[in-house]
């Protein structure tokens, strides 16, 4: 358990740590990879050439015999929810850094770039079962809270149930939003829920996962325990056979959440514990403008 400093300490690191990624990364990527509900009208001044003929206000325009044009401008405000699997199995990790980790980091960054644009933010962290919910809002002390609920939510020893995660989600935000899924997706069966919310909301699954959860190393006779059954048993990881359908059982996992995705006209990113997650984000916002 950390103390209350080390929370504290790690709070601020993270906080600086997102801001310097957002202002130098993200700043014009978030903004326009994710656009708002429309435009909304701001003002009319006088027309100047260049200006949209179709915006003329002929109300103005003859009360002072001068063309003016309406202004209109992107309404921004839109709302981020973050879902974070805190199952058991996100405390595995062999490089660089455990799942948990590297989900807490990139939420942060989630959550500070979409402050620092003004837009509302909110968590669900669910497991077997919904774990804990935070409403959206906007504002520094909103995301400072965020991220302290992140470091110090504790990974229980339970399965990953994603499809009451979504059905979570469905009934508690009613307006449209932009949805980050955070798991290493080691469940079946949430297809059809994934499909209803894809078709109101902009959902965007993060599969984060190891080099040895793909993987495994020859070294000879090892114990493997499944971290939210607890169960364990002996495998011989020399035997190549194993070694290959351990492969495969991955590969597959990998397969069914692509299909999941697609079919719910949703989209998937994978990102390893040692990958740049940074570069993967910035490729990602760029791509959708």
């Amino acid at each position: 358990m950390l103390t209350t400093e080390e929370i504290q300490r790690k709070v601020r690191e993270l906080e600086i740590k997102s801001k310097k990624i957002t202002t130098h990364l993200f700043s014009g990527e978030y903004h326009s990879a994710f656009k708002g509900k429309g435009m909304s009208f701001r003002e009319v001044r006088e027309y100047y050439a260049g200006d949209d003929v179709r915006f003329i206000d002929w109300n103005v325009s003859a009360r002072f015999s001068h063309p003016f044009t309406k202004v209109f401008e992107e309404e921004r405000e839109l709302t981020v929810m973050l879902l974070i699997d805190t199952s058991a199995s996100n405390l595995f990790g062999t490089v660089a850094r455990q799942k948990k980790d590297l989900i807490v980091e990139m939420a942060s960054v989630l959550t500070f770039s979409a402050v620092s644009n003004n837009d509302k933010v909110g968590v669900i962290f669910f497991s077997d079962k919904i774990d804990k919910y935070i409403a959206p809002k906007k504002g520094r002390q909103h995301a400072l809270y965020i991220v302290r609920e992140l470091l110090t939510v504790e990974a229980t020893k339970k399965g990953t149930n994603l499809d009451e995660a979504i059905k979570y989600f469905t009934t508690s935000v009613k307006q449209k939003s932009i949805a980050f899924l955070l798991s290493d997706f080691l469940d079946t069966g949430y297809d059809n829920d994934l499909k209803v919310i894809g078709n109101k909301h902009d959902v965007i699954g993060i599969r984060v996962y190891d080099k040895m959860d793909m993987q495994l190393p020859d070294a000879g006779l090892i114990q493997v325990q499944d971290a939210e059954t607890e169960k364990s048993k002996w495998i011989d990881s020399s035997n190549a056979m194993v070694r290959y359908n351990y492969q495969q059982h991955f590969m597959q996992q990998s397969e069914i959440c692509k299909a999941y995705f697609r079919k719910a006209g949703a989209e998937l990113l994978h990102v390893r514990t040692d990958d740049d997650y940074v570069k993967i984000l910035q490729q990602f916002f760029i791509k959708r403008n």
